[in-house]
Protein backbone atom coordinates (compact mmCIF):
# COMPACT_ATOMS: atom_id res chain seq x y z
CA UNK A 1 0.00 0.00 0.00
CA UNK A 2 1.23 3.57 -1.25
CA UNK A 3 1.67 5.78 1.67
CA UNK A 4 -1.12 8.13 2.65
CA UNK A 5 -3.22 5.21 1.77
CA UNK A 6 -6.06 2.85 3.82
CA UNK A 7 -7.91 0.45 2.94
CA UNK A 8 -11.02 -0.91 4.49
CA UNK A 9 -10.08 -4.41 3.63
CA UNK A 10 -7.14 -4.73 5.50
CA UNK A 11 -6.54 -8.34 6.37
CA UNK A 12 -7.73 -9.24 3.50
CA UNK A 13 -11.92 -10.06 2.57
CA UNK A 14 -13.72 -12.62 4.09
CA UNK A 15 -15.35 -15.47 2.14
CA UNK A 16 -18.47 -14.18 0.22
CA UNK A 17 -21.56 -16.72 1.26
CA UNK A 18 -22.37 -18.11 -2.39
CA UNK A 19 -24.57 -16.55 -4.63
CA UNK A 20 -23.51 -12.94 -3.81
CA UNK A 21 -21.60 -10.19 -5.14
CA UNK A 22 -18.44 -9.23 -4.64
CA UNK A 23 -17.77 -6.04 -2.76
CA UNK A 24 -17.66 -3.12 -5.35
CA UNK A 25 -14.08 -1.48 -5.41
CA UNK A 26 -14.18 1.61 -4.65
CA UNK A 27 -11.17 4.28 -4.84
CA UNK A 28 -11.40 8.08 -3.14
CA UNK A 29 -8.69 10.16 -4.28
CA UNK A 30 -8.52 13.45 -2.12
CA UNK A 31 -6.20 15.67 -3.95
CA UNK A 32 -4.95 19.15 -3.46
CA UNK A 33 -1.52 21.89 -2.30
CA UNK A 34 -1.66 21.39 1.17
CA UNK A 35 0.32 25.11 1.25
CA UNK A 36 -2.34 26.89 -0.67
CA UNK A 37 -5.13 27.62 2.08
CA UNK A 38 -8.39 26.09 0.41
CA UNK A 39 -6.75 23.91 -1.98
CA UNK A 40 -5.69 21.35 0.75
CA UNK A 41 -9.65 21.09 1.32
CA UNK A 42 -9.16 17.20 -0.77
CA UNK A 43 -6.37 15.58 1.09
CA UNK A 44 -7.96 16.73 4.17
CA UNK A 45 -11.32 15.58 3.32
CA UNK A 46 -10.01 12.03 2.46
CA UNK A 47 -7.85 12.20 5.37
CA UNK A 48 -11.45 12.89 7.46
CA UNK A 49 -13.28 9.90 5.95
CA UNK A 50 -9.88 7.42 6.48
CA UNK A 51 -10.85 8.00 10.36
CA UNK A 52 -14.45 6.72 9.92
CA UNK A 53 -15.90 3.59 9.00
CA UNK A 54 -16.19 2.51 5.71
CA UNK A 55 -17.87 0.29 2.82
CA UNK A 56 -15.96 -2.83 2.32
CA UNK A 57 -13.75 -2.48 -0.95
CA UNK A 58 -12.81 1.17 -0.24
CA UNK A 59 -9.35 2.73 -0.23
CA UNK A 60 -8.64 6.30 0.69
CA UNK A 61 -5.97 8.11 -1.19
CA UNK A 62 -4.37 11.82 -0.36
CA UNK A 63 -2.33 13.45 -2.58
CA UNK A 64 -0.48 16.54 -3.46
CA UNK A 65 -1.18 15.98 -7.59
CA UNK A 66 -3.14 13.54 -9.79
CA UNK A 67 -0.44 11.65 -11.53
CA UNK A 68 -0.07 9.33 -14.28
CA UNK A 69 0.26 6.21 -12.34
CA UNK A 70 -2.88 6.73 -10.87
CA UNK A 71 -4.50 5.32 -13.94
CA UNK A 72 -3.41 2.15 -12.91
CA UNK A 73 -4.99 2.25 -9.58
CA UNK A 74 -8.62 3.50 -11.27
CA UNK A 75 -8.29 0.46 -13.92
CA UNK A 76 -9.14 -1.64 -10.78
CA UNK A 77 -11.91 -0.22 -8.89
CA UNK A 78 -15.72 -0.33 -9.97
CA UNK A 79 -16.05 3.44 -9.28
CA UNK A 80 -13.74 6.54 -8.27
CA UNK A 81 -14.46 9.43 -6.67
CA UNK A 82 -12.30 12.68 -6.83
CA UNK A 83 -12.30 15.34 -3.90
CA UNK A 84 -10.81 19.04 -4.46
CA UNK A 85 -11.49 22.63 -4.29
CA UNK A 86 -12.47 25.03 -7.27
CA UNK A 87 -12.93 28.71 -7.62
CA UNK A 88 -16.01 28.38 -8.91
CA UNK A 89 -19.41 28.91 -7.01
CA UNK A 90 -19.78 30.26 -3.52
CA UNK A 91 -17.36 29.85 -0.73
CA UNK A 92 -17.76 26.58 0.80
CA UNK A 93 -20.16 25.55 -1.82
CA UNK A 94 -20.23 22.03 -2.25
CA UNK A 95 -20.78 20.17 -6.03
CA UNK A 96 -21.17 16.79 -7.52
CA UNK A 97 -20.47 15.98 -10.96
CA UNK A 98 -20.15 13.03 -13.08
CA UNK A 99 -16.83 12.34 -14.90
CA UNK A 100 -16.42 10.93 -18.34
CA UNK A 101 -12.60 10.60 -19.93
CA UNK A 102 -11.70 13.67 -21.87
CA UNK A 103 -8.69 13.86 -23.72
CA UNK A 104 -8.87 16.89 -24.44
CA UNK A 105 -8.95 18.38 -20.85
CA UNK A 106 -5.13 18.46 -21.09
CA UNK A 107 -2.53 19.26 -18.49
CA UNK A 108 0.97 18.72 -18.60
CA UNK A 109 2.37 14.64 -18.36
CA UNK A 110 3.79 14.79 -15.13
CA UNK A 111 0.59 16.11 -13.15
CA UNK A 112 -2.65 16.10 -13.81
CA UNK A 113 -4.82 18.62 -12.69
CA UNK A 114 -7.84 17.23 -14.67
CA UNK A 115 -9.14 13.87 -13.76
CA UNK A 116 -11.14 13.59 -16.82
CA UNK A 117 -7.27 13.72 -18.52
CA UNK A 118 -6.19 10.71 -15.63
CA UNK A 119 -9.42 8.54 -16.42
CA UNK A 120 -8.42 9.19 -20.14
CA UNK A 121 -5.30 7.81 -19.70
CA UNK A 122 -6.85 4.85 -17.64
CA UNK A 123 -9.36 4.01 -21.14
CA UNK A 124 -6.40 4.04 -23.12
CA UNK A 125 -3.95 1.72 -21.11
CA UNK A 126 -6.20 -0.38 -19.57
CA UNK A 127 -9.58 -0.13 -22.01
CA UNK A 128 -11.86 0.51 -19.13
CA UNK A 129 -12.86 3.79 -16.57
CA UNK A 130 -14.37 3.17 -13.34
CA UNK A 131 -17.61 5.05 -12.87
CA UNK A 132 -16.58 8.26 -11.46
CA UNK A 133 -17.72 11.35 -9.82
CA UNK A 134 -16.03 14.73 -8.69
CA UNK A 135 -16.83 16.30 -5.63
CA UNK A 136 -15.75 19.72 -5.07
CA UNK A 137 -15.82 22.66 -2.49
CA UNK A 138 -15.61 26.22 -3.42
CA UNK A 139 -12.70 27.55 -1.84
CA UNK A 140 -12.38 31.06 -0.40
CA UNK A 141 -8.58 31.83 -0.27
CA UNK A 142 -5.68 29.77 -1.69
CA UNK A 143 -3.02 31.94 -0.64
CA UNK A 144 0.02 30.29 1.21
CA UNK A 145 -1.53 28.93 4.83
CA UNK A 146 0.06 24.70 5.56
CA UNK A 147 -3.29 22.91 6.12
CA UNK A 148 -5.02 26.06 7.29
CA UNK A 149 -8.95 26.00 5.39
CA UNK A 150 -10.96 29.31 5.67
CA UNK A 151 -13.89 28.80 7.89
CA UNK A 152 -16.23 28.76 5.20
CA UNK A 153 -14.21 25.40 3.35
CA UNK A 154 -13.42 24.31 6.71
CA UNK A 155 -17.79 24.05 7.19
CA UNK A 156 -18.04 22.54 3.29
CA UNK A 157 -15.81 19.15 4.62
CA UNK A 158 -18.85 17.96 6.67
CA UNK A 159 -20.86 18.59 3.50
CA UNK A 160 -18.48 16.90 0.93
CA UNK A 161 -17.85 13.31 3.61
CA UNK A 162 -21.49 13.01 2.67
CA UNK A 163 -21.50 13.10 -0.76
CA UNK A 164 -18.79 10.56 -0.90
CA UNK A 165 -20.68 8.57 2.27
CA UNK A 166 -23.60 9.07 -0.47
CA UNK A 167 -21.78 7.59 -4.08
CA UNK A 168 -19.85 4.56 -1.76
Amino acid sequence: MRPHARSALAGGEAPRPAGTAPPSRTLVIGYGSPIRGDDAIGPLAAEQLATGPLPGGVRIVSRHVLTAELAEDLAGVDRVVFLDATVEGRPGEVRVRDLAPDARAVSTMAHFHDPRELLAWCETLYGRTPRAWLVSAAGQSFDYASYRLTPCAAAAVAAMLAEVRRLI
